[in-house]
């Protein structure tokens, strides 16, 4: 007898060792020791079974520590953080994230996060952009960083020549950080960024 997780294990194991590609519904079927027409007693389809390893693959929303405050950025970021530890245990199922990925997880979170920024007293009108480049700067740099070896410390560090890419040699030779920490800065310049970006649009008319 199979059941939903059983199943869901079963596929992303196929997919971490053997890679997206080689996924389909009768080696997933070989994997378990079943027919494949029985996984459509638990599954409308292969896409409703891989939005289920998409959904394993991101984790669960796990909410840090922090107290609604000044630090609220460190919110935002300690869930940035969880979600990428998560996918890169799995580099191969990350393009399920773009592909299968329910909405609703997104939005459950992001109504997390807007709940605390609000309680925080960030500015209603502020929230959305953060909230929508958060998503996007952490989806997008996730799928690239899964997309690499790991331990890279930069998603163009193996294909850079001192010879024809001596500008961009240099800067990765200065870059020392590594790649969870130039993630947590990247998303903390960006949310600072933004903050000083709208308090500079508030001063604006009295400036004028």
């Amino acid at each position: 007898m199979i059941n939903r997780d059983a199943a869901v294990q079963a596929s992303l194991e196929i997919i971490d060792t053997e890679g997206l590609d080689a996924f389909s519904l009768p080696r997933l079927a070989e994997q378990l020791g079943v027919r494949a027409p029985s996984l459509y007693h638990h599954f409308r389809d292969k896409h409703e079974l891989l939005a289920e390893v998409a959904l394993r693959v991101a984790g669960p929303s796990r909410r840090p520590r922090v107290k609604p405050g000044p630090d609220w950025p460190d919110y935002l970021i300690g869930i940035s953080l969880n979600f990428r530890q998560s996918v890169l245990r799995h580099r191969n199922a990350a393009p399920l994230l773009v592909t299968h990925l329910p909405r609703v997880r997104f939005v459950s979170v992001q109504e997390d996060c807007a709940s605390f920024l609000s309680a925080s007293g960030v500015p209603t009108e502020l929230q959305v952009r953060i909230l929508e480049g958060v998503q996007s700067l952490v989806v997008g740099a996730v799928l690239m960083e899964a997309s690499q070896p790991p331990h890279s410390r930069s998603s163009a560090a193996g294909h850079v020549s001192p010879d024809t890419q001596p500008h961009l040699s240099r800067a990765l030779s200065a870059n020392h950080l590594t790649p969870r920490r130039l993630f947590e800065t990247r998303l903390r310049d960006f949310l600072y960024g933004a903050v000083r970006d709208h308090a500079g649009a508030a001063d604006e008319p009295t400036r004028r």
